[in-house]
């Protein structure tokens, strides 16, 4: 069957059209996206402006009818750390159902970061043993381990790399952040994760430890991983050594150089530092030396989770 999956981040919508059959990978037929910056229209009372619901409500609908051009028999919608924790989020829903029609679930952190696994799960296979998986979005954290396809652990912590440039980095400043501020957030980043670490190295280390999202491929980007256009089956990972080294690279850098780098949207220029504290923090903390990239993240996740049921009826 043809499916629709529109996901409602924190940076980004994004429809993704996939064929998808039981027993085999989905297989992308249609990419359709847009910047919202959702994490960014979030007001001094953590509500969703009246200009950030009229975009997500234009993308819904725009994004209906490309699922129904491309012959999508069923839509998938869910919104994750943005709509979640928005203090407007049932009242910016109701707006989006009322004008387009399209129900959008709210993913829990937890669920996220479980969603997350199964796809990574999926794509290293059960060779990889105990798994680690890593995601940042905009709004936050999340973190996952075990050894099946649903995670012994999973979690989600409020450090997205659009979070944190919104609360500490301002946007389009002339200057970078000086060595007083960096302390503080690396400090507020490690405190939040190491509070549960022990949540995932009470079983031991890793066998595996691999990352998802735009950030965690942006930063293997920079630190030389292969460029996206080469496919999504070529081995890419993230260094630590080779992430300590750019970090203070990345603070002195103006939008215009980072904008430069390879892997690095404009519209995200002023995340890469954040999500790159944040990344660092993760692998830090729990003795990680190098994360493998995955291609397949919450997306996927969602989609297998929809043929796995599928599956399951038909053999009713």
């Amino acid at each position: 069957m043809r499916l629709g999956v529109l996901d409602i981040g924190s940076n980004t919508g994004h429809l993704l059209v996939v064929d998808a059959h039981d027993g085999a990978a989905p297989l992308p037929a249609f990419s359709h996206k847009q910047p919202l910056r959702l994490a960014e229209h979030l007001d001094a009372g953590g509500r969703v402006s009246a200009s950030g619901v009229e975009a997500l409500t234009a993308f819904v609908a725009e994004a209906l009818v490309v699922a129904e051009d491309k012959g999508c028999e069923e839509m998938l919608g869910f919104a994750t750390s943005a709509v979640r924790d928005a203090g407007n989020s049932e009242e910016v829903l109701a707006h989006v159902r009322e004008h387009t029609g399209a129900e959008i679930a709210v993913l829990s952190g937890e669920d996220e970061a479980r969603l997350t696994f199964l796809a990574v799960r999926r794509w290293f296979g059960w060779s990889a043993g105990r798994l680690a998986v890593f995601d940042i979005g905009g709004g936050s954290l999340e973190i996952a381990g075990g050894g099946d396809e649903r995670p012994d652990v999973a979690w989600s912590l409020p450090l997205g790399a659009a979070r944190l440039a919104r609360a500490h980095f301002a946007e389009g400043s002339a200057e970078g952040p000086d060595d007083e501020l960096l302390r503080q957030v690396r400090k507020q980043i490690r405190t939040e994760i190491a509070r549960d670490a022990g949540n995932l190295l009470r079983a031991g280390a890793p066998h595996r430890a691999a990352a998802t999202s735009k950030t965690f491929r942006s930063l293997a980007r920079i630190c030389g991983a292969a460029p996206s256009g080469d496919g999504p089956l070529v081995p890419r990972a993230l260094s630590l050594a080779e992430l300590r080294g750019w970090i203070p690279k990345l603070a002195a850098m103006s939008a215009e150089e980072l904008a430069e780098l390879p892997g690095v949207s404009p519209s995200r220029t002023h995340q890469i530092l954040p999500g790159a504290l944040v990344a660092e923090g993760c692998m830090d903390i729990f003795g990680i030396e190098e994360l493998e990239i995955c291609p397949w993240a919450l997306r996927e996740g969602v989609i297998l989770e929809r043929i796995d049921r599928l599956g399951m009826f038909d053999g009713v």
